[in-house]
């Protein structure tokens, strides 16, 4: 008798019909991401090969390296719907933000308003060197103002990996959890891949995104996950709807 292996399951084969990423790096020339106008739109088409729709993309803010603000975002948010428009692309982008947490964004906060991804949920992230020490006073405060927070890529932050009651704590502490979708191939590690599946098994995973950078990513996609059971990722992605435009 023969047996043969199930086939692998390739992650841009499980992406949705419609689906909406909220997180991803596509406005040219912004941070580290698209290159140009040229690349921008090369990376928008490759993913709607893979049943992107909608883009909602977050450059970086970090104070020091990505000075970005709301102003000079929405600007190259208008000229990047503009060459959508020109190059026959109907799909829709919009720019929100990445925030890095830190003390720089403690004084933003009080400051302007922030780009959200919709209504009041914000993107947020940290240090992979360590948690900032007012994370949970940050946290509080953009609720306070309004904001639901969504930290991005928990499954990456390897502090954590030793200690899981931390992400219970920032869920109890009203933390949403957006996971990368290359995690689930072992892109970023094992050790990452590891943490990702334990999120996905508690049922502690939000959203999804790509945070698509560039070309690397893109061809990641035809990864073959490396989860046995697809069903919790496959949940994940399709509440990603809850951002459409």
């Amino acid at each position: 008798m023969l047996f043969f292996n199930k086939p692998k399951i390739r992650l841009a084969d499980i992406i949705p019909d419609g689906y909406v990423d909220i997180h991803s790096h596509l406005l040219p020339g912004i941070d580290d991401g698209a290159t140009d106008p040229e690349n921008t739109i090369l990376l928008i088409n490759k993913l709607k090969s893979y049943g992107f729709s909608t883009f909602i993309t977050t450059p970086h803010v970090i104070s020091g390296v990505w000075n970005n603000t709301y102003r000079n975002i929405k600007e190259k948010e208008a000229e990047t719907q503009k060459l959508l428009r020109l190059n026959n692309i109907q799909n829709q982008i919009k720019a929100a933000a990445e925030y890095m947490i830190d003390e720089a964004f403690f004084r933003l906060l009080k400051q302007e308003q922030l780009l959200t991804l919709k209504d009041s949920y914000v993107l947020i992230e940290m240090s992979y060197i360590s948690p900032p020490m007012q994370l949970y006073d940050i946290i509080f405060e953009l609720q306070l103002a309004g904001y639901k927070p969504i930290l991005a890529h928990p499954e990456r932050y390897n502090f954590y990996h030793l200690n899981f009651d931390e992400y219970k704590k920032l869920k109890k502490a009203g933390c949403l959890f957006q996971l990368n979708l290359l995690s689930v191939t072992g892109y970023y590690g094992k050790p990452v891949f590891e943490a990702a599946k334990k999120l996905l098994e508690n049922n502690m995973i939000d959203f999804t995104g790509s945070d698509t950078h560039h070309e690397r990513h893109i061809e990641a996609f035809k990864s073959p996950i490396l989860l046995k059971q697809p069903d919790l990722l496959i949940k994940a992605l399709k509440k990603n709807s809850l951002f459409t435009l």
